[in-house]
């Protein structure tokens, strides 16, 4: 994480090159070097901000006036930061009586915001309240629904509550900074009596990067493959020296507790659908052995997606797991203890996170919780599968190379493809990979669960989410569309999309020759594709030409099929 003066910095450059979105940003206490910092957080993280700075506190004048600068703004994320200090302001002139309301009136006014139709279409970044405590109660406080730091404690859930209710809400969870950084840290007295600046200057890029995570992830842009070193990364001591009983792990006192918690972390995270793999300088069966024999492992060879241990170099083998996994190197960490290594690995490998993992393994965990590097849009019971269905993937990615010929291999893998609606049960899948997919994404729109259902129910739309499956297990989910009508005879290709694990497989052309039998179902004689760049996407720049589409004259990005001279394209994927 940069500092301020490094973030500072980042702002001096030319970023023109940098894919930019539109956000604002409301606050009741001075939010200008904010502003500054999550302007260069952003950049840091490789996109830019097109920041509105609304005047300091005019929160509900800018959402309730219609002719506001922020609605003139037309933002697509909303920030909104309004203080616990100016909470515990309004808590001190209330009357005793009415204090007990207070978190449930700040409740009504977001989800008023979130409710409106006029921002529709933004998405809501709701600052949670850090915790002062006044003590005018003491511990008793805890008993006494009128005290301040119950009144905000009952704000922070229900902003939580909320959040689960709204598609278009997001909580950034400043509350949590604070834990991490402590008050003392978080907030300068002398700094805000001068200022009215609630955050120290030592606080703004933790407040910062949070925010600027937080709509990277909306953006499509998170972390999703963890890859770990093993000696005295994942367990203290070295494997082929010290032995199975010799390395470092358990519950007990000592070091080995570190590393037993990193662990429950890191099995926390593939729960979640995070990918893990194992890149080690190591004999593959010595290196294998505490995962499957030692009793204080947390992780087991099941939790692991692809597992490489040999002699050759953490980069060559890192490049290895990527061919697996099919995902950019921008979305991998690498955990490893060696300073030697993770210099190697950053240097030669770009864009993949390397943290700088501090000397002392007891203090790894902390560190890495302060970076948030696991940031995401959106969670469901899909992910829990993924491990699986990478390793199944590992399995395809071996039997390939008992194959001269790429057909012959695709036609031994056995596919068979499902097609439907948008369906109830679909519908969080599908709004997810619309968040997620970056590479193979024809225009990259993306979609809340809200908007997916919507399209679920206009008939005029025809959506279709698919699933493949193989000898070796379940893909799940891998493809949406979604075509409007443009005219009588023409649907529009509005999204596009695909996983990437299932790139190489003549999905596309299978996905196609859907689309047309829908098409033609409809009676519509021309489907028009069209392909918006973005800074991930070129893998399908030529994607519609290549499918026997033609360019459209006049309009460089688009191109026509017409349906009359159609013949199916070959594809070894059979529907059911």
């Amino acid at each position: 994480m940069l500092d301020l003066k490094q973030l500072k910095r980042l702002l001096k450059q030319d970023n023109s090159h940098l894919p930019s979105v539109k956000a604002a940003l409301v606050g009741d206490t001075a939010t200008q070097l904010l502003a500054t910092a999550v302007r260069g957080a952003a950049i840091d993280l490789g996109f830019a901000i097109d920041l509105y700075e609304a005047d300091y506190n005019q929160v509900e004048r800018q959402f309730v006036d219609p002719d506001s600068e922020l609605r003139h703004s037309d933002p697509h994320y909303i920030i909104i930061f309004q203080a616990t200090h100016q909470l515990a302001a309004e808590h001190a002139a209330m009357p005793h009586d009415q204090r007990a309301t207070l978190a449930q009136q700040r409740l009504n006014f977001i989800e008023g915001i979130v409710n409106d139709p006029a921002w529709k279409g933004c998405r809501i970044m709701c600052l949670n309240y850090p915790e002062i405590d006044d003590t005018v109660y003491g511990n008793y406080a805890n008993q006494v629904p009128q005290s301040l730091l119950w009144q905000t404690r009952l704000l922070n859930v229900g902003l939580m509550q909320l959040a689960q209710r709204y598609d278009n809400l997001t909580i950034v969870d400043v509350a949590a900074v604070q834990s991490q950084m402590g008050r003392n840290q978080m907030f300068a007295p002398s700094v805000y009596v001068s200022t009215e600046m609630v955050l120290s200057i030592d606080a703004l890029p933790a407040v910062a990067y949070r925010i600027a995570q937080a709509i990277a992830a909306q953006r499509g842009t998170f972390n999703k493959c963890l890859i770990l070193d093993l000696d005295n990364t994942l367990w203290g001591g070295v494997i082929g020296d010290d032995g199975l009983e010799g390395i470092q792990l358990g519950h007990g006192l000592g070091i080995g507790r570190a590393f037993t918690e990193l662990q429950q972390w890191a099995k926390k995270l593939q729960q979640r659908g995070v990918i893990l793999c194992v890149v080690s300088k190591n004999d593959e069966q010595v290196a294998k052995e505490p995962f499957v024999h030692h009793p204080d492992m947390v992780l087991r060879l099941d939790d692991i997606a692809v597992f490489v241990a040999n002699w050759e170099t953490k980069v060559d083998n890192i490049r290895a797991v990527q061919q697996v996994l099919n995902i950019g190197f921008d979305a991998m960490v690498f955990l490893d203890d060696n300073p030697f290594e993770r210099a190697m690995v950053r240097e030669h490998i770009l864009g993949i996170t390397v943290p700088e993992l501090p000397d002392d393994p007891a203090d790894y965990l902390e560190y890495l919780y302060g970076l948030n590097l696991f940031e995401t849009a959106s969670a469901s019971e899909v992910d829990s599968k993924r491990t699986r269905q990478y390793q199944q993937e590992a399995q395809r990615v071996e039997l390939k190379r008992t194959f001269a010929n790429e057909q012959e291999f695709l036609a031994s893998l056995g596919m068979v493809a499902k097609v439907e609606p948008f369906t109830p049960f679909s519908i969080p899948r599908v709004a997810q990979l619309t968040q997620r997919s970056n590479q193979f994404n024809l225009r990259t729109v993306r979609y809340s669960e809200d908007d997916v259902r919507q399209l679920a129910s206009d008939p005029e739309v025809i959506d279709m989410a698919l699933s493949l499956s193989d000898r070796f297990g379940d893909h799940g989910l891998i493809a949406v569309v979604v075509m409007r009508p443009l005219d009588n005879e023409s649907l529009m290709v509005d999204t596009w999309l695909m996983s990437c694990r299932v790139l190489k497989r003549g999905m596309e052309r299978f996905t196609l020759n859907q689309m047309v039998e829908a098409a033609r179902a409809r009676g519509y004689r021309r489907i028009v594709g069209e392909y918006v760049p973005t800074v991930k996407n070129g893998m399908v720049a030529r994607h519609y030409p290549e499918l026997g589409f033609r360019p459209i004259a006049g309009e460089p990005a688009r191109w026509s099929l017409d349906l009359d001279e159609y013949q199916q394209l070959e594809t070894t994927i059979t529907r059911v």
